[in-house]
């Protein structure tokens, strides 16, 4: 009933199925496993970068774009996570009240949880629920914590990493690792003093850097005024082309099932190794050897394993 109700265009069944999966319920593994086949269409854009460059206002101008071009967008907001409650501490929502008015639109926020990276531990399965769902673009905006926002690049085929001025030296704050997995850069914030320079010097880079058949272009933007959005947009698609004519697009979904498949193996091997339910005690006896040196933590993984 539940996927009927999906399938047919429902955002209270989406929403529910995001809920199932998020907190893992019962069921939650078959009903992706039912969306999995309906999925691989939709074009994924990660949003990313340092806080305070204006992700959030440049997401909700592209998903404007994008619906005046005639997409339906899926927008997935992952917040840093409350350390009271476990929830998302920002909520896009709020930010985007008019978007999520749109029946074109759907906007959903998560919660980190405390997993690294930038992204959620489950928003690999919710891009794909919302891929499933029937969205033309998955826009995913991440935390903005910096160097470690990277797991962005394993998911989406498109990423976008938005700079401003002002922020310090801008380019040494994330050349050691953001940098390198952006396909298009964007200077936000482009009416302010040292815009110029941003963008000067990571053109620079970009022109130092690039080794592939795709060069990055770094689009000077005013999310606030909605200047430079259908420029970005626009990349945004020609990216998309290219990704496919230079035959990325293959390689890319290869890697993304290697990777979702390791996940589930270790998810599974994990919980049945560390299941309460096993009984054997062979966990604890393991754990008191390591403790009092009786035993190395590498021997008793391997006998854990067999």
């Amino acid at each position: 009933m539940l996927l009927e109700r999906f399938f047919s265009g429902d955002q209270r069944a989406l929403s529910r199925v995001i809920t199932l999966i998020e907190n893992e319920y019962a069921g939650s593994m078959e009903i992706m496993a039912s969306l999995h086949r309906r999925s691989g269409s939709a074009h994924i854009v990660g949003v990313t970068g340092p806080p305070g460059v204006g992700k959030s206002t440049l997401v909700d101008r592209l998903a404007r774009r994008f619906r005046s071009a005639g997409k339906t967008v899926g927008v997935l907001a992952v917040d840093p996570s409350s350390p009271f409650s476990g929830g998302a501490v920002l909520g896009d929502r709020v930010r985007m009240q008019e978007l999520a008015l749109d029946p074109g639109v759907y906007i959903r926020s998560m919660a980190t949880r405390g997993h690294l990276g930038g992204l959620a531990r489950a928003s690999a399965s919710v891009i794909k629920a919302m891929d499933a769902f029937g969205f033309s673009v998955i826009l995913v905006e991440t935390v903005g914590a910096g160097q470690s926002e990277v797991d962005i690049m394993k998911f989406a085929h498109t990423t976008v990493v938005v700079l401003a001025p002002g922020l310090g030296d801008e380019i040494q704050a994330i050349k050691a690792g953001i940098l390198e997995i952006g396909n298009i850069f964007a200077v936000n914030k482009a009416d302010r003093e040292g815009a110029e320079k941003t963008a000067a010097d990571l053109e620079m880079m970009v022109e130092m850097g690039t080794k592939s058949s795709w060069k990055q272009p770094v689009i000077r933007t005013v999310a606030r005024d909605n200047r430079g959005v259908a420029e970005l947009a626009g990349a945004i698609e020609e990216h998309r082309r290219a990704f496919g004519e230079l035959g990325l697009l293959e390689e890319f979904e290869r890697k993304k099932a290697l990777l979702e498949l390791k996940q589930i193996v270790t998810d599974r091997v994990l919980g049945r190794l560390f299941s309460p339910e096993r009984g054997n005690g062979l966990v604890e006896r393991l754990v008191h050897q390591i403790a009092d040196r009786s035993t190395d933590p590498y021997a008793a993984a391997e006998q854990l394993l067999k």
